[in-house]
């Protein structure tokens, strides 16, 4: 088994980079940073969070920066501070002096590759990277990348506290909230950099090479950026394009979409399986000699110099569902390949609650469950948390329609779906494409979804709020529409025993 164990090398610089003091780690890892950027003229492409740290390392390194954005600077929190650090502000819609004498553009993960700016950057013949290319260019430590259309939150925290765990030093980052240019804002060198990276950040990179690679799933997300869905899938296998043979990919094999890439180019690393990194797959729906499986509740993790197979448990794990054992035979795999020991994995498997908005479990009344899966924005996700309970269930759903194809629910619906209550703009396009296999009720709240929720609900049923849908629609976030569910359901009161008819009929009398 390949492992990424040995010293990594920190080295030690100069203690003051521009205007900011660094430790000597960070100050080491900037010089060549400082070195290759000084003498750059650098667009900073939209100034969120990752554009604004993107901007502030920038600065350090003493980059000629020009930072920009659909909003007028006064419209920005951090504009002030950037420009009184050096930076020129220049409106979005000055495409011509914006890209006058720039060497390089770095994109915010919200600008799409379509944007005026970024085909005028090209057609200009100006490096367009993505934030976490221009990271990856100076970073040391080793990265683990990870990927997919559900679960990269959830793999990546169990990786970082399985590292954390066995006493590693980790920076966690990307997609997950925290910037990976944030990296160089540690206290103490990383020994790993697990980050979490989404098809947006995958869109502009050229060397990005991470030690370690994850594929969790590919299913149809984000076309209303994307021409079609294999336009989606390609950008996702970027992750993989720079890796060699001193480099891992762990892929879901058991997925429909990378399974299907599997057999029909051998590996996921099209003409270069002589030279390409070593591949760990895993699954929940077959056997391998050499990976991760799942036989009863347990995964078997075999081969790999693993002589019998490594078992482990799932029963006294939180994480349910199917979805969750592939989230975490990723992270076992990634874990025992940095050489984590089998205790310390299942230490951590044991004792993680999961994440918020994440098929977590909000109470229990009356006999039912109510679930709050607000992070579930595309039809994958409803997908694997419908295959995933075990019971009838009661479904909320709908809102920003992100161009995926609810008939593939069809047959997880109508067997497990005895009414779906849907909100937001999705709602009519849901109904129509679901409303044959089942009961089907709109709302034009989260209250009222809930209150209808609890009228429809049996005992022994759960509730389930997985959207299936952007959340900007109703709310400012995913996490503002989970805590909008959690609160109505928090808000019920007990009610008396009856009939599913009968209380239904009551519910529709009062309104």
């Amino acid at each position: 088994m390949r492992t990424f164990t040995e010293d990594n090398g920190y080295g030690v610089g100069v203690p003051r980079v521009g205007t900011a003091v660094l430790t000597d780690w960070e100050a080491g890892m900037l010089d060549r940073a400082a070195e290759e950027l000084s003498v750059k003229k650098i667009v900073v492409a939209g100034l969120g969070t990752s554009g604004t740290a993107t901007a502030r390392f920038l600065l350090k390194c003493r980059a000629t920066v020009v930072i920009t954005d659909s909003k007028s600077a006064s419209e920005i929190a951090a504009s002030e501070e950037l420009i009184g650090l050096g930076a020129e502000f220049v409106p979005e819609s000055d495409n011509e002096t914006l890209l006058d004498g720039v060497d390089m553009l770095v994109a915010s993960p919200g600008i799409a590759r379509t944007a005026q700016l970024l085909v005028a950057a090209e057609a200009k013949g100006v490096e367009v990277v993505s934030d976490i290319e221009l990271a990856s260019r100076y970073i040391k430590a080793p990265i683990i990348a990870v990927t997919g259309t559900n679960g990269k939150s959830t793999v990546v925290t169990l990786i970082s506290s399985i590292l954390e765990a066995a006493g590693r030093s980790v920076f966690t980052g990307g997609n997950i909230g925290t910037p990976v240019l944030e990296y160089f804002n540690s206290d103490i060198a990383p020994e790993f950099c697990v980050l979490e990276v989404s098809s947006f950040q995958l869109e502009h990179v050229s060397t990005f090479k991470p030690q370690m690679a994850v594929l969790l799933n590919i299913t149809e997300d984000h076309l209303e950026r994307y021409k079609d869905f294999d336009d989606y899938a390609a950008t996702k296998l970027a992750l993989f394009d720079s890796q060699d043979s001193g480099c891992v990919a762990v892929v879901n094999a058991g997925d429909g979409c990378v399974a299907s890439i599997l057999s029909t180019r051998g590996t996921v690393f099209e003409g270069r399986s002589s030279n390409g990194p070593q591949v760990v797959p895993f699954t929940t729906t077959g056997m391998f000699g050499d990976g991760l499986y799942l036989r009863m509740s347990s995964i078997v993790f075999a081969g790999s110099g693993l002589l019998d197979g490594e078992v482990y448990s799932t029963e006294e794990c939180s994480l349910k569902g199917l979805h969750n054992i592939e989230n975490m035979m990723a992270a076992i795999a990634v874990a025992r390949t940095c050489g984590i020991d089998k205790e310390t994995i299942e230490g951590v498997l044991a004792g993680f609650r999961g994440l918020r908005h994440r098929m977590e479990f909000v109470r229990t009344l009356d006999e039912v469950t109510y679930i709050d899966d607000s992070k579930g924005t595309n039809v994958g996700a409803l997908k694997m948390a419908l295959k995933g309970i075990d019971s009838e269930v009661v479904l909320v759903a709908g809102g920003v329609d992100k161009g995926g194809d609810y008939s593939v629910l069809l047959p997880y619906v109508k067997e497990k779906v005895t009414r779906m209550i849907l909100i937001g703009e999705s709602r009519e396009k849901m109904k129509e494409a679901l409303g044959s296999v089942t009961d089907v009720v709109e709302a034009s709240t989260m209250e009222e979804a809930v209150r209808i929720a609890q009228s429809s609900a049996e005992a022994g049923m759960k509730v389930l709020l997985c959207p299936a849908g952007a959340s900007f629609d109703m709310f400012s976030s995913y996490a503002d529409r989970g805590e909008s569910y959690r609160s109505s359901v928090m808000a019920l009161s007990s009610v008396s025993k009856g009939s599913k008819e009968e209380r239904v009929a009551s519910l529709s009398d009062e309104g």
